[in-house]
């Protein structure tokens, strides 16, 4: 049961997530020894394993066919999501795979360029043909450019192990939490502690790091009492600690997100789509999810700029 009562703290954390942009960037891994290098290795999906569609190919755009590959931002530092493996340079996680693997479908390769999140959107159809940075399907998103669902993520709370702060997800107020920056769960906290102080409770101590790698390694460091971040984020932090973080409460506000295309570009909008269902319908989505963690994410059907 919430212990704050209506639209106090947590209330308008929940409300927020309808309303507010979302999750990210992505992140590199919260440790840096040879399990964790190890991991990294192991989850990478082998594009060369998809084959190509010729039918779907035949929807590319000619400019697109001809260059043969396709242009990708993402803010690489944002793990499970997208990071940058142990080697310093190549881009890996779910979301590069999941985009390595509809390039495949259309007989291209993806060419993933770091990228500040912010950027990404409006630079979509001039520097990149295609965005994906766990990248929430919003409405104020499909506004400015097209977006394919692919996967569904909510947000959830973490703690050092045992919870050694107390922190209680329903009452927020007076905490200190982390999060990366310009996340969806940056903007939650921002709301929440307004309220806080608007109900002349003590304000939530938002404490904000570039990556998520710097929240998880503080959290476990006892500067924090909880973060927050993506479902996926938080539970590969508690497998990436070894245990050292859990996950405490519920996940909230499941939404879909999406790959994001030019909204003028409809025949790589289809493409697009086509090779999302594509890999949805025989399983590579799965596959790909599973080998980093994250089980029965995966949407139905690759809809485009479905409403929020």
């Amino acid at each position: 049961m919430r212990r704050l009562p209506a639209f106090t703290a947590a209330s308008a954390l929940t409300a927020a997530a309808l309303v507010l942009t979302a999750c990210t960037d992505a992140s590199q891994q919260p440790t840096g020894d040879a399990a964790t290098d190890e991991a990294s290795a192991e989850a990478s999906f082998d594009p060369s394993t998809v084959e190509v569609d010729e039918e779907i190919a035949a929807m590319l755009p000619k400019e697109i066919a001809d260059k043969g590959t396709l242009s990708v931002g993402s803010d690489t530092a944002y793990a499970p999501a997208e990071f940058i493996d142990v080697d310093g340079k190549t881009p890996v996680g779910f979301d590069i795979d999941t985009v390595a693997a509809v390039a495949s479908v259309l007989g291209l390769e993806a060419e993933v360029q770091s990228a500040p999140f912010d950027g990404i959107i409006p630079a979509i159809g001039s520097k990149y043909d295609l965005g994906i940075s766990a990248f929430t399907i919003t409405d104020d998103r499909t506004a400015e450019a097209n977006m394919i669902s692919y996967a569904v993520a909510g947000s959830q709370f973490g703690v050092a192990a045992d919870n050694p702060e107390d922190f209680d997800p329903e009452s927020l107020c007076g905490s200190t939490i982390g999060v990366q920056t310009s996340t969806i769960q940056d903007d939650e906290l921002t709301e929440a502690t307004k309220t806080c102080e608007e109900d002349g409770e003590e304000p939530i101590e938002v404490v904000r790091y570039e990556s998520q790698a710097d929240v998880t390694t503080n959290l476990v460091g006892g500067k924090l009492q909880a973060m927050y971040a993506d479902s996926p984020i938080t539970a590969y932090a508690v497998e990436q600690t070894s245990g050292e973080v859990e996950t405490i409460g519920e996940i909230n506000d499941a939404a879909p997100y999406g790959i994001v295309v030019a909204q003028d570009d409809e025949d790589l909008t289809g493409a697009v789509q086509a090779a999302v269902q594509k890999l949805i319908d025989d399983g590579t989505l799965d596959e790909i999810f599973e080998s980093w963690g994250s089980e029965g994410v995966v949407v139905d059907e690759a809809e485009l700029n479905p409403a929020e």
